[in-house]
C-alpha cells in the first residue's frame, strides 16, 4: 500500500503531462515594448537580463541575469548565433524569429511544463537580453537560470564555424 501511495501519483503526473495539460498558456503580453521585454514573474520562475529595470519588483534580485554580448557585427547575425544554439537544445522550439527579436518555448521530457524564452538584440547597447518563464507554479528551482546559463555559455564557445562566417 505505501508504494502505491508514492507511484500512483507519479505516474498521474507523468500521464497529465504527456496529455499536455501541464504546459500553461502563452501570455499574450511577450515580445519588446518600448525597448523592454515582459518584466519577470512576480514569483521565483524567471530570469531577466532587464531586472534591473523594475527596482520594486518583488523578484528584481532573484530574477536578475547578465544580458548576452554582442558577437557579431550586425544584429542580425547575433541573433542567427542564437538561433544555431537553440537549434541543438533538447525540447527547445524557435517559433518566432526576426533581425532584433526571438521567441522560444523550452518543454520538458516527461511532465511537458513549458518556458517561455525570449532575446531581444538591443542596438544601442549592443547586448542580447533574455527573459525565461516558467508559464504555471510559483517556483522553478533555479530551471530557467541554469538553463539560460547554459545556453549563453555556449553562445559564448560557439566558433566562427558555428555561425557560418
Amino acid at each position: 500500500m505505501g508504494l502505491a501511495l508514492v507511484v500512483v501519483p507519479i505516474l498521474l503526473a507523468v500521464a497529465a503531462g504527456q496529455a499536455g495539460w501541464l504546459q500553461g498558456q502563452v501570455p499574450d503580453d511577450l515580445g519588446v515594448q518600448q525597448g523592454r521585454l515582459k518584466p519577470p514573474s512576480g514569483t521565483r520562475n524567471s530570469v531577466s537580463s532587464q531586472a534591473d529595470l523594475y527596482p520594486e519588483h518583488p523578484q528584481q534580485a532573484y530574477a536578475a541575469i547578465e544580458a548576452w554580448p554582442w558577437l557579431e557585427d550586425d544584429r542580425g547575425r547575433a541573433m542567427d548565433r542564437v538561433a544555431k544554439v537553440l537549434a541543438t537544445e533538447p525540447g527547445v522550439r524557435v517559433l518566432q524569429r526576426q533581425d532584433d527579436y526571438m521567441r522560444a518555448e523550452a518543454q520538458t521530457r516527461w511532465l511537458g511544463f513549458v518556458d517561455d524564452i525570449e532575446f531581444w538584440a538591443d542596438p544601442h547597447a549592443r547586448v542580447i537580453h533574455v527573459r525565461s518563464a516558467s508559464r504555471i507554479g510559483r517556483e522553478d528551482f533555479g530551471t530557467n537560470r541554469q538553463r539560460v546559463l547554459a545556453l549563453r555559455a555556449r553562445y559564448l564557445s560557439a566558433t566562427e564555424t558555428t555561425t557560418g562566417h
